[in-house]
């Protein structure tokens, strides 16, 4: 009877120290649990296109630089102008992400280097994330032209428009072949 009496007093105190036991052990399990939840409500940044270099893009000066030496020192632009005077454009943007929410822009600069005809740098334009415009598109559909077909149409409308190989109404001259 003594030793089960001594064995039951060392479960006993085994139990209070264990990370598992007691109110230490249990406080210690609760911080850690609320350590990983709250860890996963952190942000995430996502960088994207061209890192922005503030030291290499005022090395750009007009007049004097060219199509050459703004490659040579700021890399190939992220898109080129496709109208009006040829204009180069570095875009870099940085997103924060929290999880089950939208991304949002934390950073947004886009360099504009314009070149005249001769190919020299005529101006360099600078803007930030204080000219970026937010879209809503709207919800409506788009109107198309031409009529507009059922569901039953949808399904079985090429039905017999359409022929098997050797078969009549098959080929690139319609019905009866070439």
């Amino acid at each position: 009877m003594d030793t089960a009496r001594t064995f039951s007093e060392a479960q006993a105190k085994r139990r209070g120290n264990g990370i598992g036991g007691g109110r230490t052990g249990r406080a210690v399990m609760l911080a850690l649990a609320a350590g990983v939840m709250l860890s996963g409500c952190s942000s995430i940044m996502e960088s994207r296109g061209y890192i922005r270099d503030p030291i290499l893009t005022g090395l750009i000066q007009p007049g004097i630089d060219d199509r050459r030496s703004v490659e040579g020192t700021l890399g190939r632009p992220t898109f080129t102008s496709a109208y009006g005077d040829p204009t180069w454009y570095y875009v870099s943007s940085t997103t924060g992400r929290k999880p089950f929410v939208r991304p949002r822009i934390r950073r947004h600069s886009v360099l504009a280097v314009r070149f005249d005809e001769t190919g020299n740098v005529a101006k360099v334009d600078r803007s930030g994330i204080d000219e970026v415009v937010y879209l809503r598109p709207d919800g409506d559909k788009t109107p198309t032209l031409g009529r507009e077909r059922g569901f039953l149409e949808d399904l079985f409308g090429n039905i017999g428009r359409v022929g098997g190989a050797g078969m009549p109404g098959a080929g690139p001259g319609g019905p009866g072949g070439p």
